[in-house]
C-alpha cells in the first residue's frame, strides 16, 4: 500500500547511499531525490555533474565501493591517451564514466535542460526512482582561500582540499529557480518525510537551500523534516566536512550540524557514538548506527529514518 511521498535532499556519496536504501524499501516511484548541482563544471568541454552522477550510479547499482566515486570495474584508457597529448589530466575520467559526460553534454547542446538529461540517464540505467537536479539555472559553488576565490572543484580535486577556506559563496543561487517537482513535492498532501541526506551541510546542502524558495519551502513543509548526521565521533565518514567545519569556526560535531539546521527539520539521526549530543531545543533526537558500508546497511537506516517520520506524524495527529 502507498503509505505516501518522500523527498530527499543530496550531495555525493553519503547522500547516494541513503538515497539507495530508500529505493530499495520504498516504492521507487514515490521517491523523489533532489540532487546538489553547485558541484557541477564544464571540462574538457564536458558537463560533469558530480554529485548526479554519483547518485544514478549508487541507484544503478554501478558505483564504486572501494574509491566511493565513479563507476566499479572502470576503465582508464582515456585518461592515458589524454596525457600523452599533454591534456589537462587533473580530473580523472574513467571510459564508462566518460560516455555519461559525453551524453550528458550533446544533449545539452542541443538545447535539452539539465533535468530532462538526468530523467534520460537514469531510466536507461533502469533507475525508478525521480533523480532530479536541485534546478535547472546555474549555481556554481566557489570557496575563498588566502589566493582568492576558487571554483569548488580546483579545490576539491585539483587541490585535494588542501588549502584553507575562509568562505563558500553560492553564485547564482539567489536567483535560482528551485527544480518544480521539488517544491510541488514539498508542498504536497501526499508527502510523508522530507529527508536531508548524509550529506556535507556546507557545500552540498546548503547550495541547495541557497535557493530562496527553497529554503522556505522546506520551513513550512508540513510533512516530518529529517536530517541524518554526515559526521561522526567528530568525524566526516567521506570528504572534507569537518576540516571546512574547523577552519570555518564550527566544531566538528554532529551538535554543529545539527544546530546548523535548526528551524528547517524537528528530527536528527545521529550515530550511536554521539548519542550524548546537544541538539537545539524541541529538535527530536533518533540514536543509531549511521555507518553505511553494504547493502543492508542501507537499507536499515532508510527504515529507521521512515519509521521516525511515521513516528512524528501519529504524534501529531
Amino acid at each position: 500500500m502507498n503509505e505516501g511521498e518522500v523527498i530527499a535532499f543530496s550531495g555525493g556519496v553519503g547522500g547516494a547511499k541513503l538515497s539507495k536504501g530508500l529505493s530499495e524499501v520504498l516504492d521507487a516511484k514515490d521517491i523523489t531525490i533532489v540532487v546538489n548541482t553547485g558541484d557541477d563544471f564544464d571540462h574538457l568541454g564536458l558537463r560533469i555533474c558530480p554529485d548526479i552522477d554519483s547518485t544514478l550510479y549508487a541507484l544503478a547499482g554501478l558505483d564504486d565501493p572501494v574509491r566511493g566515486w565513479g563507476r566499479r570495474d572502470e576503465t582508464w584508457t582515456f585518461m592515458s591517451a589524454l596525457k600523452q597529448l599533454n591534456a589537462p589530466g587533473w580530473f580523472n575520467l574513467g571510459d564508462g564514466d566518460l560516455a555519461t559526460h559525453v551524453e550528458r553534454s550533446w544533449r545539452l547542446h542541443e538545447g535539452q535542460s539539465v533535468s530532462d538529461v538526468t530523467r534520460h540517464l537514469a531510466r536507461s540505467l533502469g533507475i525508478s526512482a525521480d533523480i532530479i537536479p536541485m534546478t535547472d539555472d546555474t549555481v556554481r559553488t566557489r570557496v575563498r582561500t588566502s589566493d582568492g576565490w576558487i571554483d569548488f572543484q580546483s579545490y576539491f580535486v585539483g587541490m585535494r582540499c588542501e588549502p584553507v577556506i575562509e568562505a563558500i559563496e553560492f553564485q547564482g543561487a539567489a536567483d535560482a529557480r528551485p527544480h518544480p517537482d521539488a517544491l510541488a513535492a514539498l508542498r504536497g498532501e501526499a508527502l510523508r518525510a522530507a529527508i536531508i541526506c548524509p550529506s556535507n551541510p556546507l557545500l552540498s546542502i546548503d547550495p541547495i537551500l541557497a535557493m530562496p524558495e527553497m529554503r522556505q519551502a522546506l520551513f513550512a513543509c508540513r510533512a516530518p523534516r529529517i536530517a541524518v548526521s554526515p559526521i561522526i565521533a567528530g568525524k566526516a565518514v567521506k570528504g572534507p566536512a569537518a576540516k571546512i567545519m574547523a577552519e570555518l569556526g564550527m566544531v566538528p560535531s554532529a551538535s554543529a550540524v545539527a544546530q546548523y539546521y535548526e528551524g528547517l527539520i524537528d528530527i536528527f539521526v545521529l550515530d550511536e557514538a554521539d548519542a550524548d549530543a546537544k541538539l537545539p531545543t524541541g529538535m527530536q533526537r533518533v540514536v543509531a548506527s549511521t555507518l553505511m558500508q553494504d547493502a543492508e546497511d542501507k537499507r536499515r537506516l532508510a527504515r529507521i529514518v521512515l519509521a521516525a517520520a511515521a513516528d512524528l506524524a501519529r504524534a501529531a495527529r
